[in-house]
């Protein structure tokens, strides 16, 4: 999936081509089981004549999509498509994958337009919610069954009054875990069961980069293709120059340890510091070290990090409680050489603090030699 693809890009293209005119069904992958080639939460759109931007798994499964999102986009309504992919086999060759996936092709997305737009303004503000799609199959009448769709879009600090299914414990859990969820309820009579997708809306996380040199770069660079927004911060021009960087990093010129200060930090900011110098270091980590960014990771060697850790502590500008929240030496041991090896080391702490945890990831620092 390319960077474009993801589902916190499509919410902005849903609304460019609603307010386009243009006909189209919204994908996504509620459920899925056993080996899938997308897990729930991947998001598609497949315009009346199969175009399609994302993804929701290629192959068989996007053919079926997309030949299914051209039916609902002449019919004017929604559909659940159920999928065995050890079926694939009948239609193509290749690998069978085994499992099962559960896909919800909406071509009456316009009517939620509000929601969209609402999650959509969130990220841009770095604000966490989720996206609540309830799923209702009618009873079958002379034409087939009837799915009803409605979407509802819940801030973070709505979440607590939430009245509906499947409540506010179970949608907070799936925001804290960054974790999509189809909830199904109890058929009641003739009443058909209703399904409920919770879809955890969250800005990617933030990674600052103090020093734009040829590891900075780099960096900037596999971070971006990993998921992180990307800022860089240097003091020389040259060195904060946008056309060095790949798109999606912005570049910002002027005295890093300022720039850190004046940065908001929340606990999905991440800060790599890979200043050309010793001093330049102490100053960029004395200015985020206080602030509750999830991660402050140091370049450097041992000696130059107790050189540094020596000053600050002198100068009552860390407590070494607050040191010992720094990856420093930054990055894990590798035994990485090249600058895109160190930047290699560096992108997996990186990814181990966001999926683990600090605490698992600093326990997965200490690698014998």
């Amino acid at each position: 999936m390319n960077r474009d693809d993801r589902p916190i890009d499509l919410y902005r293209k849903i609304l460019e081509w609603i307010d386009a005119g243009r006909s189209f069904a919204a994908a996504v992958v509620l459920c899925a089981e056993g080996s899938t080639p997308q897990q729930p939460g991947a998001r598609a759109l497949i315009d009346a004549a199969g175009a399609i931007a994302g993804t929701v798994g290629g192959g068989w499964v996007e053919a079926r999509a997309q030949a299914g999102a051209v039916e609902v986009c002449r019919a004017g309504r929604a559909v659940v498509l159920d999928m065995h992919l050890d079926n694939a086999a009948a239609e193509q060759s290749g690998p069978i994958c085994g499992g099962s996936m559960r896909i919800l092709l909406d071509p009456t997305v316009a009517r939620h337009r509000e929601c969209f737009a609402r999650a959509a303004d969130a990220l841009d503000q770095r604000r966490r919610g989720a996206l609540l799609t309830e799923i209702c199959t009618a009873t079958p009448g002379p034409d087939g069954p009837h799915t009803l769709v409605r979407v509802e879009w819940l801030p973070e600090e709505g979440i607590a009054s939430a009245t509906g299914p499947p409540g506010p414990d179970t949608i907070r859990s799936c925001l804290e875990r960054e974790s999509p969820r189809l909830c199904v309820g109890e058929t009641q009579g003739t009443q058909p069961a209703l399904e409920v997708f919770v879809e955890p809306v969250v800005p990617r996380p933030l990674l600052l980069i103090a020093g734009g040199g040829h590891v900075g770069r780099e960096l900037a660079g596999q971070a971006v293709r990993v998921g992180f927004d990307v800022i860089v911060l240097d003091d020389r021009p040259e060195f904060a120059d946008p056309g060095r960087f790949p798109a999606g990093v912005t570049a910002r010129s002027g005295n890093v340890a300022r720039e850190l200060a004046a940065l908001p930090m929340t606990p999905d900011t991440y800060v790599a510091l890979v200043t050309r110098g010793h001093q330049h270091d102490a100053e960029a980590l004395a200015a985020c070290l206080r602030g509750p960014a999830g991660y402050v990771g140091m370049i450097g060697s041992r000696r130059k990090v107790s050189m540094i850790r020596k000053g600050l502590l002198e100068s009552g500008l860390a407590t070494e409680e607050e040191f010992d929240r720094v990856f420093a030496p930054i990055g894990l041991e590798l035994g990485a050489v090249t600058v895109p090896e160190i930047a290699a080391s560096i992108v997996a702490e990186l990814i181990a603090v966001r999926r683990l945890g600090a605490e698992a990831a600093r326990s997965g620092r200490e690698v014998s030699p």
